[in-house]
């Protein structure tokens, strides 16, 4: 599920949203109101349910051989995702539904790399949300790794002091650290 040209996307576990209104979200990092969406280069990102952890990694041009090797795996392609077994029963039977929206409406955020593109103004949908479908596919059909771990943050430091590009959604629903000892 990406966004065609001249759209961006919007992932919800709702599909009654008829108009998209700015507003700031109570983990919000800035303190400005928006609408939120995706380009298709992030759209994986949002192929779970809303809540669920993950820790996601792909090489980028300055990615070492080393990284790549230590953090996908030999043969494994350019991206995984992770996420807690926890999470598995709600990734194979959630519900979830995409909103295509006019990209015109949008602008990047982020630096140095956008991570996402948002609006100030409302935002009416292209059209009804389309169901997104099996997630496991998805990933599949994508050629993106997805690993199933007992606990996120092994696989959190290793992907943060790589040189690999990397996003972590949703950690604050995470286990625990394991203790240190």
């Amino acid at each position: 599920m990406r966004p065609e040209s001249g759209e961006v996307l919007h992932f919800s576990e709702d599909p009654t949203i008829t108009r998209f209104v700015p507003h700031v979200a109570a983990t919000a990092m800035q303190s400005k109101a928006y609408v939120w969406a995706v380009d298709g280069a992030r759209a994986p990102d949002y192929w779970f349910p809303r809540d669920c952890p993950r820790a996601m990694a792909w090489t980028i041009p300055t990615t070492s051989a080393a990284d790549r090797e230590h953090v996908l795996g030999p043969g494994g392609g350019d991206r995984v995702h992770a996420i807690e077994h926890g999470w598995v029963d709600r990734l194979l039977s959630v519900r979830l539904f995409a909103y295509r929206l006019p990209a015109s409406r949008f602008t990047p955020i982020g630096e140095p790399v956008s991570h996402a593109v948002v609006a100030t103004e409302p935002v009416e949908p292209l059209g009804p949300p389309e169901p997104v479908g099996d997630l496991l596919r998805l990933h599949d059909g994508a050629g993106i790794q997805l690993r199933v771990l007992d606990n996120l943050w092994g696989f959190w430091d290793a992907v943060t002091a790589s040189t690999l590009g990397f996003s972590g959604i949703r950690l604050r629903y995470a286990r625990p650290r394991p203790d240190a000892g």
